[in-house]
């Protein structure tokens, strides 16, 4: 499998503008029919003129803003071919008033559906070993790990690591502690970094630790890890869950090598990994700084 062929769709908060403003926005970009839609979110519909369709919800989350200054722009189902189209989507919300304040994130859901509970685990894994840098990559706040984004959940690794799923029912009862088939929408465990609550519902994992952003670039830097974390757990006979301790010394050098392993390398990568990489300290080209000249 490579990054052509997973698909996507991401959630992108935003406040000060209007969910019909922001439907607009989009039109302006993927063309076709705006419409009301309504329902328990008061959403706001644009069918593309391909027939896919965007959505711009309420969220009560996004408390920087009342409620009809606030958009939560949900995309359809996405694959990398799209994602200057979401681009151009972004920039538009962007110059229609769009804003991303310390409310805001962005989450991405990854399609599932044709993964084993071997490939799923294998996700959870590689992504509970770089958690601490991921976060700090990511940005994501103290604040959000509190509450919406919490981390990891040690015995659920625990779990998957003594036991081994094989099949869908030992991997739900691994992810929830107890059999649960059919989960709600809202239900608590949906609150972490790495949220598979969703597998049972819609068939994705969903990666939520990404801060709100209207920087097209962000986002797409965002999206293209969160697609190749996917490919290479999809790809892979096993991984490890060994947590690695972040070190802010080669913390930079550290996540660098995590995305060439991820095969986020050369030119076409060159921007996503900078966006990537700039939060965190440290030396990329160096681990442990870059050596000092001797005489």
């Amino acid at each position: 499998m490579n990054l052509n062929e997973q698909t996507f769709g991401t959630e992108l908060e935003y406040v000060r503008i209007s969910r019909q403003k922001a439907a607009e926005a989009i039109q302006s970009v993927v063309g076709g029919q705006v419409r009301y839609a309504g329902g328990q979110y008061d959403a706001w519909e644009c069918q593309a003129e391909d027939g896919r369709v965007w959505k711009c919800v309420n969220d009560a989350s996004l408390i920087d803003a009342p409620s009809n200054r606030r958009a939560e722009v949900v995309t359809p189902i996405l694959k990398y071919e799209d994602i200057e189209t979401l681009q151009q989507v972004v920039r538009a919300l962007r110059h229609a008033g769009a804003r991303a304040t310390s409310c805001c994130s962005q989450h991405v859901h990854l399609g599932m559906e044709d993964s084993t509970p071997e490939q799923v685990a294998n996700l959870a894994k590689m992504f509970y070993k770089q958690e601490e840098l991921i976060l700090k990559a990511l940005g994501t706040s103290d604040a959000r790990l509190n509450q919406y984004t919490r981390r990891t959940d040690d015995t659920f690794i625990e779990r998957i690591s003594r036991r081994k799923p094989r099949t869908d029912s030992e991997l739900n009862e691994a992810w929830f502690g107890y059999r649960n088939p059919n989960p709600a929408h809202y239900d608590h465990s949906r609150y972490h970094d790495l949220n598979l609550a969703n597998l049972w519902r819609i068939k994705t994992a969903e990666v939520r630790c990404a801060e709100g952003s209207t920087h097209s670039g962000e986002i797409k830097s965002v999206i293209i890890f969160c697609l190749a974390l996917a490919v290479k757990a999809k790809n892979s006979k096993a991984a490890s869950a060994a947590k690695r301790e972040y070190n802010p010394a080669s913390a930079k050098y550290d996540f660098r090598v995590f995305l060439l392993r991820l095969g986020l390398s050369g030119k076409e990568f060159k921007n996503v990994r900078y966006h990537l990489l700039k939060r965190l300290p440290g030396s990329a080209a160096w681990k442990h700084g870059r050596p000092t000249a001797t005489a």
